[in-house]
């Protein structure tokens, strides 16, 4: 039995995730991004190797991914976020041929082929206003958890609308919300389909084909999937529990894939050499 580890190293959080060469996910560890990413991987990694029962030497191979990608020193290969959250998607849900990824600084849209390769990618060129962020800044203002704010979103009977693609413009709308008492769940509602309308456009950009999967923390969140839905006119596929990790899901999928590679390749240089030729074989890596 091979084991791969994908660290997903975000802009807000890292996720780890241990797996078997049957894709069975073994452990997964979290932790928050903070100056010392190394460190914070190092930490999501325990966690995730802990949970599994296993021992570092146990572990095969390391996938890093994320903007933080390059700053762990024992990883064995990096893999571009967008092939790993392409990968993550399609083994949380097999039918996902466009992917909706909304980050702490980022939205992107994924159209993907059967076998998970992206192949046609639109993000977001606004600022935070469009992802993740944004709902943090409005529940530290509105003095509400993070946690709170999707279920009073749901509750929602007439969404104020907020328009402005600028973070601090819109946080200047919701304030006007505010002082003129519109209620809480509507205001959060209001920002949800804000960020929901720009996810919206960059989907109608590359084209949505079935099944639509969203991935990212943010599936935590009832209100957002719900404005997203309603954006969409159609279901989306959620996995509250596993969503968030499907970048390092991907990475650590991709380990496997590149171990059976490297399996090959030794086995045609062994076979190579059994037979006298000594033609080099090469990894297209």
């Amino acid at each position: 039995m091979t084991i791969t580890v994908g660290i997903d190293l975000g802009t807000s959080s890292i996720k780890a995730i241990v797996l078997d060469d049957r894709h069975v996910v073994l452990g997964r560890g979290f932790a928050r991004t903070g100056s010392n990413l190394e460190k914070g991987a190092d930490t999501a990694f325990e966690h995730a190797r802990k949970q599994a029962g296993l021992e570092k030497a146990d572990i095969d191979y390391v996938a890093t991914t994320g903007f933080g990608r390059y700053t762990v020193p024992y990883r064995d290969v990096q893999i571009t976020d967008l092939t790993a959250h392409g990968q993550g998607a399609r083994f949380l849900f097999p039918g996902t041929r466009t992917v909706i990824d909304i980050g702490a600084q980022s939205t992107r849209a994924m159209r993907i082929e059967p076998t998970g390769q992206v192949k046609l990618l639109r993000m977001n060129a606004k600022c935070a206003a469009g992802a993740g962020t944004f709902l943090v800044r409005v529940a530290k203002y509105l003095e509400l958890t993070i946690e709170e704010i999707g279920n009073l979103a749901v509750k929602a009977t007439e969404p104020q609308g907020i328009s402005s693609v600028c973070a601090v413009l819109a946080e200047s709308e919701i304030i006007n919300h505010v002082t003129t008492g519109k209620p809480i769940e509507d205001i959060l509602m209001g920002a949800m389909l804000s960020i929901a309308s720009r996810a919206q456009g960059l989907l109608k950009r590359v084209g949505v084909e079935q099944e639509l999967t969203l991935t990212g923390g943010v599936g935590h969140n009832p209100g957002m999937v719900r404005a997203l839905e309603d954006c969409m006119q159609q279901k989306i596929n959620v996995d509250t529990g596993r969503g968030q990790f499907a970048g390092a899901i991907g990475a650590a999928i991709l380990a496997q894939m590149r171990l059976i590679k490297l399996s090959e390749v030794s086995a045609g240089l062994a076979a190579s050499r059994a037979s006298g030729n000594d033609s080099v074989v090469r990894l297209n890596a």
